[in-house]
């Protein structure tokens, strides 16, 4: 196997629409969730999400044609991958075929598929867009992306829910471990802050109620009463590691391991015992050859869910055994940034690629009543200075799809 670094960031989220900021506010631990602007919450119980704001596609460089053409959520990752792609100086250095686009989305066009369903009911079938399904469908965002880099290698996107874009950066990296590749643009888009989405995930009891965005999504906290939507979109470029030493690019870390099992249990709740989490993660463990003397940073999935986070702790203790787990060094992000649900893994790479590089451990902010089912460090309400050598991203889906993958200091 050939290895895998690290070498392009790029994100769209509702705490910075470009890496430097998103980092900053991460470490100082600003709340990206607010009150909802997108539509009018009158008659609905949930009041608040994590929107981007002051986004303008515009700004990166994408063809207005192409801008116009896109749902939200395509535009998100059309923006992301414009960064990442800057940020790692691989145009020109790479043959157009050996680059490859893994970009998923957990929906898909969602609000190209409200507008175009409104349009159908008031106007007749006659008038829905010619547009209208390419604009909605899921694959479109790693088409369109593949498009605007001239990426002509593999093209996989991926949808497995809330786990979508920590599979699409794992099979990525298998993709150029086996030589499929030599680099390829990957992450995940979703954008889904709409009434449609947000009535069907309250519905089934799934988002927080709370009007008061600094205690709505409270991960690993006694307090938690559900998730937070969110939106965005977190890309990375990982490439080979000689083709990326050869062309004198600089490397985040190196991506050494990927886990991918499902629970196959219940169509939307973990496994209460985390053992199938548990083993995605010790697949990623064993690939970067883990020991108990690294000093390790996970970045949790972490979605203040009641069941999630005590799953996910059980799953932790599975995967490292119960005196290694007390050691780990433990976040949740989406305090900050709420769940972005197919966007929140390429994100939650990004975070954890930096955590590495800055020694850095961002917070858990709002953990004040931890759960004592919950017994980890978490991190709560500040970041800390910590000199990390691993780090391991979760990702849990609806369906039982568990994701994992490892970054090691390079």
């Amino acid at each position: 196997m050939r290895r895998v670094v690290i070498t392009g960031l790029g994100v769209v989220s509702p705490i910075g629409n470009d890496v430097s900021t998103f980092w900053h506010n991460l470490q100082s631990g600003v709340c990206g969730i607010n009150t909802i602007t997108l539509y009018d919450t009158t008659d609905m119980p949930v009041k608040i999400a994590a929107e981007v704001k002051d986004f303008s596609v515009e700004e990166y460089g994408i063809d207005r044609g192409m801008a116009r053409r896109s749902d939200r959520y395509c535009q998100f990752a059309l923006a992301a991958a414009a960064q990442a792609m800057e940020d790692s100086g691989i145009q020109g250095s790479i043959d157009p075929s050996r680059l490859g686009v893994y970009v998923g989305s957990g929906i898909g066009g969602m609000q190209t598929f409200i507008n175009e369903c409104i349009k159908m009911k008031e106007e007749g079938a006659n008038r829905v867009s010619p547009l209208f399904i390419p604009m909605m469908i899921s694959n479109i965002a790693a088409g369109n992306v593949a498009i605007a880099n001239h990426a002509e290698g593999p093209c996989l996107p991926v949808v497995t829910a809330c786990a979508t874009s920590t599979h699409a950066i794992g099979e990525a990296y298998r993709a150029i471990a086996y030589g499929y590749a030599d680099a390829i643009i990957a992450g995940g888009a979703e954008a889904t802050i709409n009434p449609l989405a947000v009535g069907g995930f309250t519905n089934c009891k799934a988002l927080s109620k709370s009007t008061n965005p600094l205690e709505a999504s409270l991960p690993f906290d006694a307090r938690r009463a559900g998730f937070v939507i969110g939106e965005g979109s977190g890309i990375v470029i990982l490439e080979e590691y000689e083709h990326a030493k050869a062309r004198g690019a600089k490397i985040y870390g190196e991506l050494c391991g990927y886990g991918n099992t499902c629970d196959a249990y219940h169509y939307t709740a973990p496994k209460p015992d985390g053992s199938c989490a548990s083993l995605a993660i010790r697949q990623a463990m064993e690939q970067a050859k883990y020991t108990s003397d690294d000093v390790v940073y996970v970045n949790a999935h972490g979605t203040g869910t009641p069941l999630n986070d005590k799953s996910e702790t059980k799953a932790l203790k599975l995967a490292f055994g119960e005196e290694d787990a007390k050691k780990l060094h433990i976040s949740s992000s989406k305090s900050m940034t709420g769940h972005t649900l197919g966007a929140a893994g390429g994100m939650e790479v990004i975070i954890s690629a930096l955590s590495l590089q800055n020694g850095v451990v961002t917070p858990t902010i709002g953990l004040t009543s931890p759960d004592p089912e919950c017994d980890l460090d978490y991190t709560p309400l500040q970041a800390k200075m910590v000199d990390l050598t691993l780090a391991f991203s979760n990702s849990l889906g609806f369906g039982g799809h568990n994701a994992c993958v490892a970054i090691r200091k390079i």
